[in-house]
């Protein structure tokens, strides 16, 4: 489901939920990464819109500098409190592209399911200016899709998203469809347009399994799911939870993660 734009502000509000339900990302992920560009402790790295810092650990224990740019005060605290015993480690909280950094400074720039929220051209050419000659973007994101093995559950699932969600935010449904490989090719080609090089791409996958209690905390960390009236959000996410539990009590989720590098 797109982000709707206006709404970053929203997963400050639920910082703890957020940090101990979104998921963090796979191993192989984090190899292809370093293999592309090998990360140490000389090495000076940018992580954009940390949030609960999903991405944030796998990096430090590299023995890099790392500076984490968070939008949320909570989150920013929420960080400063869970990484505080890497010196190496610290937080500025604001925008990404309304903070200042030195050109020409950095090993690698990162971001984890957030570059999304900042325009492309801003945010493409700031991390270009901040970048070494050699130095790397690295963006990723985790794209969930529906249970699939449970075809009856999300019929019922979509006609309550039209009841709540969908006349909440005066939309038409959305034929949903897994994240493919295609759309992974084109967004790491956005960099291209930017002035970076030798740009590659990957896909990983899992699955999760949540309870129905579960998952409707997982979806109240959604931005758009956040913003909706809390009475009507209640009853949205009760209707959820006793869908789940009618159709066996758990729900299946496939992520599909794309991971695109680019060079300057």
């Amino acid at each position: 489901m797109p982000a709707m734009k206006g709404l970053e502000w929203t997963f400050d509000t639920v910082a703890s939920t957020y940090e101990k339900l979104r998921p963090g990302y796979v191993a192989e992920l984090y190899r292809t990464m370093f293999d592309y560009i090998p990360i140490n402790e000389d090495s000076n790295v940018v992580e954009v819109g940390s949030g609960g810092g999903q991405a944030t650990a796998p990096m430090l224990k590299t023995g890099c500098r790392l500076t984490a740019v968070e939008y949320g005060e909570q989150f920013s605290e929420l960080l400063k409190d869970k990484f505080k015993e890497y010196k190496n480690f610290s937080v500025i909280t604001g925008k990404f592209e309304d903070t200042e950094f030195t050109d020409n400074s950095y090993d690698l720039v990162f971001s984890a399911s957030a570059f999304h929220w900042i325009p492309e051209k801003v945010g493409y050419e700031k991390v270009f200016s901040m970048l070494k000659n050699g130095g790397v973007f690295a963006r990723f994101a985790n794209h969930p899709y529906r249970d699939k093995g449970n075809p009856a559950l999300s019929v019922q699932i979509d006609e309550i998203y039209d009841e709540y969600y969908n006349t909440y935010h005066n939309k038409k449904r959305e034929v949903l469809t897994e994240y493919t490989e295609e759309q992974a090719k084109e967004r790491a080609l956005i960099a291209a347009k930017y002035g970076f090089s030798d740009i590659q791409y990957a896909l990983f996958h899992r699955e999760r399994i949540f309870s129905a209690k579960e998952y409707v905390e997982l979806l109240g960390t959604y931005s758009d799911h956040i913003a909706i009236e809390e009475k009507v959000r209640t009853k949205f996410f009760s209707k959820i939870e006793e869908a789940i539990n009618e159709h066996g009590g758990t729900i299946t989720i496939y992520d599909t993660i794309d991971l695109q590098l680019a060079r300057k």
